[in-house]
């Protein structure tokens, strides 16, 4: 039997991130996600960038609609300007280290961890839990292993994310305590920018949601630029004119939403768009964030259009990137189950 060998706590920088392609990407996963995965493929750090399939299935999904959903958040990651021959994408059902470590991950875990978490609660708000999947309850122990396969150092998330990324930091001192050993990093979440947190238009209370039954409340990648427009002239504020000041938008969610927006697609401050558009009406701030939202998303959504008239080049995309993710991952899972104890054969 292999006896498991303590691994120095010195791990070099990955940062792995991933989103669920359950339904049409929207503005919020654009400035809270994709642009900030673009930028990080930018600092010289390995990125691997993953559509989370087995996720997306923790509620039923129509197979025919998920496999166009998989290729269209493809498209939209390339799109946005992730190169695939510089960071790794792939999609997770894939590279089976992913459910094999979260199997694991699901013996590590403690039932009253998952239990505490927002997004259990929020989903099951009203509802029959006992009616849920047991996938959905689990979901936070297989984005653990999402993550913790890479032995990934750093991982860009929203902060309806950062209660999951705390849990993996759990799981994963846990595994190091309960087997003696130093072998996964705790993890280190990046929150930054200034729209890492995108708030419907029709609620600024609400994060912006692709689930929303009201397609006014969000900006779609897919939309196009009239309909971006429209959306943004209609999006609902208040009658006072912008502040001259960032305090001024405190209990002015929609105001300071739009305002956030304008920041994060400009690449500029809050504060200086607040310096900018002082005493502003929305008649006059709405037109220019039309015109930047317009400027920013109308090349995204026909570069997606492009791509996604060739499926079969996307499928190859991805199964480049999975080879190249199982190549990372498989030998950390193995040395996993080494830990573990579990007897493996090894070719002579």
């Amino acid at each position: 039997m292999t006896e498991p060998v303590q691994t120095p706590q010195t791990f070099a920088p990955r940062i792995f991130s991933g989103i669920q392609p359950s339904g049409g990407l929207t503005l919020g996963n654009y400035l809270g996600a994709l642009k900030r995965f673009v930028e990080k493929q930018d600092e010289g750090i390995e990125t691997i960038y993953c559509l989370v399939d087995m996720h997306a299935i923790t509620v039923w999904q129509d197979p025919a609609k998920l496999r166009q959903q998989t290729r269209e958040a493809a498209a939209a990651f390339i799109a946005a300007g992730i190169d695939p021959k510089r960071s790794i994408l792939f999609n997770q059902s894939q590279v089976s280290a992913h459910a094999e470590l979260g199997w694991i991950f699901n013996c590590v875990a403690r039932m009253g961890w998952m239990g505490r978490m927002t997004q259990w609660k929020d989903k099951t708000a009203g509802k029959n839990a006992e009616a849920e999947s047991l996938g959905l309850f689990a979901y936070p122990s297989l984005m653990a292993a999402d993550i913790l396969a890479y032995r990934a150092t750093m991982v860009p998330v929203g902060e309806d994310q950062k209660q999951h990324l705390e849990l993996t930091r759990d799981i994963a001192i846990k595994f190091n305590h309960d087997y003696g050993v130093s072998f996964f990093p705790v993890v280190e979440p990046i929150i930054e920018g200034a729209a890492t947190r995108v708030m419907s238009l029709r609620d600024g209370t609400k994060k912006m949601s692709k689930s929303d039954p009201s397609d006014q409340s969000r900006i779609n990648l897919t939309d196009t630029a009239d309909v971006i427009a429209q959306k943004i002239r209609k999006a609902k504020t208040d009658p006072e004119p912008l502040p001259d000041h960032l305090d001024g938008l405190k209990d002015r969610p929609e105001a300071r939403n739009l305002v956030n927006i304008y920041a994060a697609l400009s690449g500029h401050s809050a504060a200086k768009v607040i310096h900018d558009f002082a005493g502003a009406q929305f008649g006059t701030f709405k037109p220019a964030l039309a015109d930047l939202a317009v400027a920013k998303l109308e090349p995204i959504t026909t570069e997606m259009n492009r791509l996604m008239q060739d499926p079969a080049e996307i499928d190859r995309i991805l199964g480049e990137g999975a080879v190249r993710a199982d190549a990372i991952a498989r030998p950390i899972l193995e040395q996993v189950y080494d830990i573990v104890g579990m007897v493996r054969s090894r070719p002579v």
